[in-house]
């Protein structure tokens, strides 16, 4: 075999490996904790109900001044929410659904995957769940569970508690639909594209982060703006990487109860321990940018849900990351890999996460302690023992989900 075959074949195998193979999910742990560090340090940690948030403030608002003119349909808002390509959380959704989108036509995996009947219903109503639950636990499993535990907050472990005990009366009712629901079956097809053309869409989607990340870091006027170009990176190395591994956290809650594997969950705790001694690098003495601003402020991500908002709102979110099928980030990278059921989960989950909200602020409800109280662990017990209850929280974690793969005792019966 000649040297240039050698590396033809060298160049296919490393394309195998980055851009078709599903990914170690261990490996994509570490790659996600990673990525959640790098965008902490860089502007903020990232979650995935902030996007869907001021998607659904547009669309309650009308919308219409996104194309020159300032009127609402709804009416439901007085102002206009900021602009979907300047809100840092919109940003991060669009490049996570990016990333997901490019992982998933790299890979030979887009297309349009309609579901049946029934599934459509369902998708609706896990919407509605999941934005009613995020709204409660004060964010998704990304900012209420895995970045709150990971940014060193007591309300993390509250929707971490509601998550499971969510998850399990899912699967309970999933089990009830296959033995007594038959309607609705039918209805779901699938359509595929050329491959050319889907490597050509996935080049497309290449260029078209890379032009935004350019154009925001050319924007002279704001600081702010320009440092959205990290964000959008940072968010498609994100959204790439949970797609390449199907790395989503709910099932590493729902297979320790179904099937009693524990590989998802093992994973998840190993991405949580990167993220909370990453978090508590940076959050450690406050260190100060050159502009002196902080690089990522102690209270950042501590929210007021360490009570009953936080358990019910995991809860109710469990609940519905069961029915869609996927959970906030799941939702997102599945939208990216042409999933049609959680393409119509986003608006509902969108609107319903915006009104409540909305409705929130307005009155003080988290601010007057109404969901819980807000409790950062280090201001309590410090930042080596607040991490060494983060590890022990994850090894119990673990001693529990292992002991279920060998005994079944915690599988829930069909």
């Amino acid at each position: 075999m000649s040297e240039e075959s050698v590396l033809k074949s060298k160049v296919k195998e490393l394309y195998g490996i980055l851009c078709e193979k599903e990914w170690n999910p261990y490996i994509t742990g570490v790659v996600v904790a990673f990525f959640s560090v790098m965008i902490m340090a860089w502007w903020r940690p990232w979650g995935a109900v902030g996007a869907l948030r001021n998607w659904g403030d547009w669309f309650m608002y009308g919308g219409a001044t996104l194309f020159g003119t300032d009127w609402g349909v709804f009416g439901y808002y007085d102002e206009a929410p900021r602009s979907i390509f300047v809100n840092s959380g919109s940003v991060i959704g669009i490049g996570f659904i990016a990333g997901a989108f490019i992982s998933a036509c790299l890979g030979k995996n887009f297309a349009l995957r309609f579901p049946p009947y029934r599934e459509i219903l369902k998708a609706v109503i896990a919407g509605i769940l999941m934005g009613i639950g995020a709204t409660l636990a004060g964010g998704c499993n990304v900012g209420g569970f895995y970045n709150a535990i990971g940014n060193l907050s007591a309300n993390g472990f509250a929707m971490w508690f509601g998550l499971i005990f969510g998850v399990i009366l899912g699967l309970k009712l999933l089990y009830l639909e296959m033995e007594y629901i038959t309607w609705g079956d039918g209805g779901s097809k699938t359509i595929t594209f050329p491959l050319k053309i889907v490597y050509i869409m996935g080049a497309v989607g290449i260029l078209v982060v890379i032009w935004g990340a350019y154009s925001y870091s050319s924007n002279e006027e704001s600081d702010y703006i320009s440092s959205l170009s990290g964000i959008i990176l940072i968010a498609a190395g994100l959204g790439y990487t949970m797609q390449r591994g199907r790395w989503c956290m709910v099932q590493g809650f729902r297979e320790p109860h179904m099937t009693g594997d524990c590989t998802l969950a093992k994973s998840v705790m190993l991405s949580l321990v990167i993220v909370a001694i990453g978090a508590a690098v940076l959050k450690y003495a406050v260190p100060m940018r050159a502009e002196g601003e902080a690089v990522l402020a102690p209270l950042n991500y501590v929210r007021g849900t360490f009570g009953w908002g936080g358990v019910v709102g995991g809860f109710v979110f469990g609940l519905g990351a069961m029915f869609a099928g996927g959970c906030g980030s799941g939702t997102l990278w599945r939208v990216g890999e042409g999933q049609v059921k959680l393409m119509i989960v986003v608006p509902f989950f969108a609107v319903v996460s915006s009104v409540m909200t909305a409705w929130f602020r307005d009155n003080d409800f988290e601010a007057d302690g109404v969901l819980g109280s807000y409790v950062y662990l280090p201001d309590i017990f410090g930042y080596g023992p607040t991490l060494l209850i983060v590890g022990f929280a994850m090894a119990a974690w673990y001693l529990v989900v292992s002991w279920n793969e060998e005994t079944n005792k915690l599988i829930v019966p069909m």
